[in-house]
């Protein structure tokens, strides 16, 4: 069993982050609930260190998330961030208010005492600022490590237990020192560092051969990353106990059904089907331009379909899904916000009668790549662009017809076409072009036209949750724009999408 250490959600989009960063320093880490109690955790012995993240609220409002006080006595260390140090403080004695000015972006603070996290760095640190709160007193027993202009308590430590507080963000790339200060709490627990995907590899095959003994296991596989990837994983594990289930309802990029069932069918053992559902899914989604409702439309035609491929085989016991740490979490927890639903989330129709493996609902997108690649998956598909599971109808604004997929399709071929020709497509997160409900007066020939605008999308990233727009020399984006007026028949102008994530999402619907 991996040690871990376990980040508490206190209502962050990206408390993840934390995550992320204890997976990085090579510590198994995942996201829990507020309402863990502290029996819950001392029966569990592979956890070696709590983390409580920052949030939105205020710890001193009726209605914040507060924490089960024990969990300061288990002599596991603790470290509060943001608010989890508020929380901390209001918890054990002290007191927080409304700061006089808000603290937000980068700050120089001030280290005044010794404290585990900043043994070896320089006296004046600039770190990432996010609050309106500050501690007005401190909890009996700690004492102030760190101060900055606005801020009296800015990193505190307990006198005689392993809890510490900072009232910065460590977790983002703008606190330079943050990753150090994060590995030095990592010491402080004294967790083993094993967590690598050859580790996982080996723990998950065991995991699935328990579960699934001699039964059968169904996959719906679209041919993106995700269930690329959980197909390999489970072929490796269970091998003709899986069958694939290719449903290709006309969404997918140009071309892609037949490179999809060419690839798994030359490269694999495992039963795969293949149903061409084009024509029952643009039907179901004819006249409708709700984004949401696009959604639960593809979800529930997906599931129609794939329920009657399932009636005709024998003996499945277990679906399996592609689903990963960032769809459970911006499908919503109890203390986060839902950002959109994900069809692969939610549990299944209770008509189904089949029991759930997902293998990689603890993994980052980037984190399923090296597992890709460690399962000899090839490099062009584990780097393939991610696809959403609605495929082009949510890159399509308004309603979807056979025509403005055809436009997105030639579009999106030709925008990677050229990325690839000038070697963007490894450096640039995700790219795609988006197909707007707006249409201009242009001039084609000697002829005025009335055609539709279309956008580019392309971010760099890590994991998905937070995302810039990438930044791409104009020569290269006149390029673009030339060739999609000129090639795609419906477009009459090109526009570049410079919003980041926040405020924005990387998918427009």
């Amino acid at each position: 069993m991996n040690d871990k250490i376990i980040v508490l959600d206190y209502g962050s989009q990206y408390n993840q982050l934390i995550v992320r960063r204890m997976r990085e320093l090579g510590v198994y880490s995942e996201l829990v609930s507020h309402t863990i109690l502290a029996k819950e955790i001392q029966k569990d012995p592979s956890i070696k260190g709590i983390i409580l993240s920052g949030g939105p609220h205020a710890v001193y409002e009726e209605d914040s998330f507060q924490i089960d006080a024990d969990i300061f006595n288990l002599d596991i260390p603790v470290l509060g961030i943001c608010y989890g140090m508020q929380l901390m403080m209001h918890t054990l004695g002290g007191k927080v208010k409304k700061g006089n000015h808000q603290e937000y972006g980068k700050t120089t603070i001030h280290v005044t005492l010794d404290h585990p996290l900043t043994n070896g760095l320089n006296q004046n640190l600039l770190v990432w600022m996010s609050h309106g709160d500050i501690v007005e007193k401190l909890g009996k027993d700690f004492i102030e490590t760190a101060t900055s202009t606005s801020t009296p308590y800015v990193m505190v430590k307990h006198l005689n237990k392993p809890l510490y507080g900072i009232q910065f963000h460590p977790e983002v790339s703008h606190t330079p020192e943050g990753m150090k200060m994060l590995d030095a709490f990592v010491n402080l627990t004294h967790a083993n560092r094993t967590w690598d995907m050859k580790h996982f590899i080996d723990q998950k095959i065991d995991d699935i051969k328990t579960k699934v003994l001699d039964k059968d296991v169904i996959l719906g596989l679209s041919g993106g990353v995700d269930s690329s990837v959980a197909a390999a994983l489970l072929d490796k594990a269970i091998g003709k106990q899986l069958t694939c289930i290719f449903v290709d309802q006309g969404l997918l990029r140009l071309n892609e059904g037949d490179e999809v069932e060419s690839y798994f069918r030359r490269n694999f053992n495992l039963n795969f089907i293949r149903v061409d559902a084009k024509a029952l899914f643009l039907k179901k989604l004819k006249g409708v331009s709700d984004p949401e409702e696009k959604r639960k439309i593809i979800g529930n035609t997906f599931i129609e379909v794939f329920d009657e491929e399932v009636k005709k085989l024998t003996d499945v016991d277990f679906l399996a899904q592609g689903t990963l740490y960032t769809d459970l979490i911006e499908s919503g927890t109890k203390s986060a916000q839902k950002i959109k639903s994900h069809h692969n989330v939610g549990g299944l129709p209770e008509h189904m009668k089949l029991s759930l493996i997902e293998p990689l609902n603890t993994l980052f997108k980037d984190e399923v790549r090296v597992l890709g690649l460690e399962l000899n998956l090839e490099h062009a598909l584990v780097y393939r662009q991610p696809f959403p599971g609605p495929g082009l109808a949510i890159r399509i604004i308004g309603d979807i017809t056979e025509d403005k997929i055809r436009i997105v399709q030639e579009s999106d071929a030709i925008l990677r076409e050229v990325f690839k020709q000038e070697k963007l497509n490894e450096t640039i997160w995700q790219y795609f072009t988006v197909l707007t409900s707006v249409q201009t007066v242009g001039v084609k020939g000697d002829q005025r036209s009335y055609e539709y605008v279309l956008a580019i999308r392309a971010v760099s990233s890590i994991d998905g949750m937070t995302a810039d727009f990438a930044y791409i020399p104009y020569e290269i984006l006149s390029n673009i724009s030339s060739r999609i007026t000129n090639e795609v028949s419906g477009v009459g102008r090109v526009v570049y999408d410079i919003t980041s994530k926040p405020p924005g999402t990387i998918e427009w619907e």
